[in-house]
């Protein structure tokens, strides 16, 4: 009877019409975690004219929304290994979805604040579970480049969303934008049938043939009578969380968080006060939001053209220049003078915040074991969240101070430092790949002496 190693041909697999369509999917729904993201700064400037409400406050409330990402990307990122990553994604996409769509409605700032924490939550656990459900099913030879581009879609939401407010804002209201946010209600049904259970989790489960039925998917020539490499099982002590400390990953998994707070400060800074930062400096609202487009479309030009080289040149040397030069762009930013350099230091940044984070995401699933990948993802999500947290009700604080737009801006850039450092000392001789990787040039000299 043939033996099944489920990694090995998921690893060795060329791309299918399964790739493409899951692909597809787990872009479409990033997409609208982006667009959701930034349509609440896009609207910022309406919600404080029509409740009349404080900088502090609108932060706050910005603030508050992250507070329930964080929660969801801890309580969904454990969740997924007792309810399968599957369901969480539908029941998040679900969540975050419909409370965005209610936030439309909302008569007031509580009951919009309320709306927009749940749908928050949803936003928090949807994230990890798409990375590691991209990172098990995509080809070992252009993992990264495919988990990039599927957080590319991240930056095409917040370019939709820019694009959207400049139209809908002064003719329909902010409540419009919030309507839009909740079409992913209408994808669940197509998520439902594209996106595939955890291969791990359906054979912990004992669904071998549900297995199998995927697997024949990406490889049409595995046989139906074959048997599943039954691997090692081996009882986390505790949890899951504290086995991301053991075996020398403690440091590192520590470098990770702190990166991933860094790369939020930076994402949800610019997403929550990008047009009222660039209306500081002196151009109107629509001008502003361009600059939101601008800064995504240097994410997803940052994250096409980097990602493939990661796969070459390893995560440190790309992340930790890019980190710095978006430090060096948001100083230079608030002295730009012409619009042209403005919106070529906006989209460093881009590169250099969204940008980072998306191939950061892939850094983090490749780093750990499979069986502890959502949760590595979802708990460095939820401490880099706290970044987020932090993000909005800083930059507002800073705002009311009146201060001139350069310091704003470096105070935001200290976050790309920091960033830069972190990636720097993360030490890849203890990850999964570095391990994988000095295991089989071993085996290839062995071949070589036996030849």
């Amino acid at each position: 009877m043939k033996r099944i190693n489920p990694m090995n041909v998921i690893d060795n697999s060329r791309i299918h019409s399964f790739h493409i369509w899951l692909i597809f999917w787990l872009f479409i729904v990033i997409m609208f975690d982006g667009f959701d993201v930034v349509i609440y700064g896009a609207s910022v400037p309406l919600l404080i004219k029509e409740w009349g409400i404080s900088d502090v406050t609108a932060g706050a409330i910005g603030s508050y929304t992250v507070v329930g990402t964080a929660i969801g990307a801890v309580l969904f990122g454990l969740l997924s290994d007792k309810i399968g990553r599957k369901n969480i994604i539908l029941l998040t996409t679900f969540l975050f979805s419909f409370f965005t769509l209610l936030a439309g409605f909302a008569a007031n700032p509580v009951l919009f604040t309320i709306f927009r924490v749940i749908a928050g939550v949803g936003l928090g656990g949807v994230m990890p579970n798409v990375v590691a459900i991209a990172t098990e099913y995509s080809p070992r030879r252009v993992r990264t480049a495919i988990v990039s581009f599927i957080f590319c879609g991240y930056s095409a939401g917040a370019i939709l969303a820019a694009l959207t407010s400049r139209q809908l804002l002064p003719t329909v209201g902010w409540e419009s934008v919030y309507w839009v946010g909740g079409i992913p209600l209408l994808f669940i049904p197509f998520l439902l049938k594209s996106v595939p259970e955890s291969i791990d989790f359906l054979l912990e489960k004992g669904k071998e043939e549900e297995a199998k039925k995927i697997l024949a998917k990406i490889e049409p020539g595995i046989s139906s009578d074959g048997e599943f490499e039954k691997k090692e099982k081996v009882k986390e002590a505790g949890s899951p969380i504290v086995s991301l400390f053991e075996e020398k990953r403690a440091f590192s998994t520590v470098m990770f968080w702190i990166s991933c707070f860094s790369a939020f400060v930076l994402i949800y800074s610019m997403n929550t006060w990008l047009p009222r930062l660039m209306m500081e400096v002196g151009y109107d609202l629509s001008s502003s939001l361009a600059f939101t487009a601008v800064m995504q479309i240097g994410a997803i030009v940052g994250t096409v053209v980097f990602g493939p080289i990661v796969d070459r040149l390893g995560f440190k040397k790309v992340l930790v220049p890019l980190f710095f030069c978006g430090a060096i762009a948001l100083s230079l930013i608030g002295f730009a003078n012409s619009t042209f350099i403005a919106f070529a230091l906006i989209s460093v940044i881009g590169a250099a915040s969204v940008g980072v984070q998306n191939m950061a995401n892939a850094f983090v699933s490749q780093y750990y074991p499979t069986n502890m990948r959502s949760t590595a993802v979802g708990s460095t999500m939820a401490f880099g969240r706290l970044g987020g947290i932090v993000a909005p009700t800083f930059v507002g604080i800073l705002l009311s101070l009146n201060l001139q737009p350069q310091y704003n801006f470096a105070a935001i850039a200290s976050a790309a430092v920091l960033g830069g450092l972190a990636v720097l000392f993360i030490q890849e001789q203890h990850s999964v790949y570095y391990k994988e990787k000095k295991q089989s040039e071993i085996i290839n000299e062995d071949v070589a002496v036996e030849k």
